[in-house]
């Protein structure tokens, strides 16, 4: 990888308030860090960050950076990350790695096809790109811009895996050297498309209610008791206010327990017949007619 010659400054402002200010006046905030000096914040201008961002193959930048009024003027560095806005896409940050001439670096490059697959131009096959990018080694003036591979000789059903993969001099690509990185997949019929798009396509969560049916002869069943209906012989609790149910013809009442008062008569009924042995019910006292008119005088 080459190294491209980029000039930055000592940062004086600082905080979010002065990174607004820096953005305003024209340059973007940066930060160089690693192993051979302290953490130290700069200022780049923003025309030359974007030259040197579009006129790279990524954003693995190796950069020849010089930093004006510093001790130690020029320093090798990469550039590890950079922060764009989201709807502007204007830079708004870098972080850059300072690295050694002598010392390997680990670092993550893109993966690029090269040609076309002998499965796709005759087969009809479709090219899968199963990894995008691969993690390498090497020196700073060894790392590649990218892997490109050679795709062309790809049957159908055939991949290419990352032991598979030449890379260039100086450079180890690091991973499961198992793993597949493109490979050529049959094609798809046009009634596996459509049963994919159907099943794409089916409402989630729908849940089929089976409604059970009577069958013949179940006219005859008894239908289940009610909830809190009482069985024939037991004594139902009545709430505060509530009547008694009113007894059928020939229905009898039920026993009284030990202690237990009967209810008492309405006016004008007469008690049922008493067994051999047992109390009557006292009947209901009979009230009293009032007559209207002018009272009698006393003699």
């Amino acid at each position: 990888m080459k190294s491209v010659a980029l000039n930055a400054f000592p940062r004086t402002l600082g905080r979010r308030a002065g990174s607004k200010t820096l953005r305003a006046s024209g340059r973007i905030p940066a930060v160089i860090y690693g192993k051979l000096n302290p953490p130290q914040s700069l200022e780049i201008n923003s025309l030359d960050i974007r030259d040197v961002i579009h006129g790279a193959a990524s954003e693995n930048v190796l950069l020849n950076l010089t930093v004006q009024g510093d001790a130690k003027p020029n320093r090798l560095a990469i550039i590890q990350e950079i922060q764009h806005h989201v709807l502007s896409n204007q830079v708004l940050h870098i972080d850059l790695h300072e690295v050694a001439e002598n010392e390997k670096v680990t670092m993550t490059v893109p993966v690029d096809s090269l040609g076309e697959a002998l499965g796709v131009k005759t087969g009809g096959g479709t090219l899968e790109h199963v990894l995008f990018k691969l993690k390498v080694r090497a020196l700073p003036k060894d790392l590649p811009e990218s892997l490109v591979v050679d795709v062309s000789h790809l049957e159908i059903g055939q991949a290419i895996h990352i032991g598979d993969i030449k890379p260039p001099p100086g450079v180890e690509i690091l991973g499961d050297k198992h793993i597949s990185v493109l490979s050529v997949a049959a094609p798809i019929s046009e009634a596996e498309e459509a049963a994919a798009l159907e099943a794409a396509t089916a409402p989630v969560g729908e849940v089929e209610m089976i409604k059970e049916k009577k069958e013949e002869g179940e006219e005859g069943e008894a239908a289940p008791e009610e909830k809190g209906a009482a069985k024939p012989g037991e004594k139902v609790a009545l709430k505060p206010g509530e009547k008694p149910a009113p007894l059928k013809p020939g229905e009898k009442p039920a026993p009284l327990k030990p202690g237990e008062k009967p209810a008492p008569l309405k006016p004008g009924e007469k008690p049922a017949a008493a067994k051999p042995g047992e109390k009557a019910a006292p009947a209901a006292p009979a009230k009293a007619e009032r007559k209207f008119g002018k009272p009698e005088r006393k003699k």
